[in-house]
């Protein structure tokens, strides 16, 4: 038993002195074991690089890569897809909070007022100076489009509008909608009075 005491103490006095030479100093940099591991070559994305058959640094994804948190969207930029996606896609939440909303409204500010403008009439100021306005969200027919429909096309686009997959993350496409659900509410409830 002392033998197992005196062993745990050494043991606990090796640790304890090699944390004072050895351990992590909040000024300093730590003490590295490996350098080789520590230091590798780096490649700048566009530089030569002969750790690669083509020789280039920036590597193509592998086929079929599914980016993180993103699931694929089994549908083409076709009518029939937008029929489809109308049927199938459903808003993912229930209910969004203010901040949610106002996310929304953001990224209608940046990508949708240019062509639609700020009330979602279609009179935005690319309508303005030549380019073919677009259909005002407060119509019946866009009332009428589902979620997912819009949601399609958000993603593929449609007719001159193009789609906004790459710009607009999934979730914001959803609030954004969200919000222009909350425009065409107001101008129904305006429309009534």
């Amino acid at each position: 038993m002392k033998k197992v005491v005196t062993l745990i103490v050494i043991a606990a006095a090796i640790i304890w002195i090699d944390g004072l030479f050895l351990g992590q100093q909040p000024d300093q940099r730590n003490y590295v074991v490996f350098p080789n591991m520590y230091e590798s070559a780096a490649y700048e994305t566009q530089s030569p690089n002969p750790n690669f058959p083509d020789g280039k640094t920036e590597q193509p994804p592998v086929p079929g890569t599914i980016p993180w948190n993103e699931m694929p969207l089994h549908y083409t930029a076709t009518d029939s897809d937008a029929i489809r996606a109308g049927k199938e896609l459903h808003m993912p939440f229930d209910s969004l909070t203010a901040q949610e909303v106002e996310r929304g409204r953001t990224v209608f500010g940046d990508f949708c007022v240019p062509c639609h403008g700020t009330g979602g009439k279609g009179d935005g100021p690319v309508a303005q100076h030549g380019y073919p306005p677009p259909p005002s969200l407060l119509q019946a027919n866009a009332v009428n489009l589902p979620d997912g429909r819009i949601f399609h096309i958000l993603t593929y686009g449609q007719k001159n509008m193009p789609g906004y997959a790459r710009q607009i993350s999934r979730m914001d496409r959803w609030k954004t909608i969200a919000f222009v659900r909350q425009l065409q509410q107001q101008n129904q409830q305006e429309q009534a009075q």
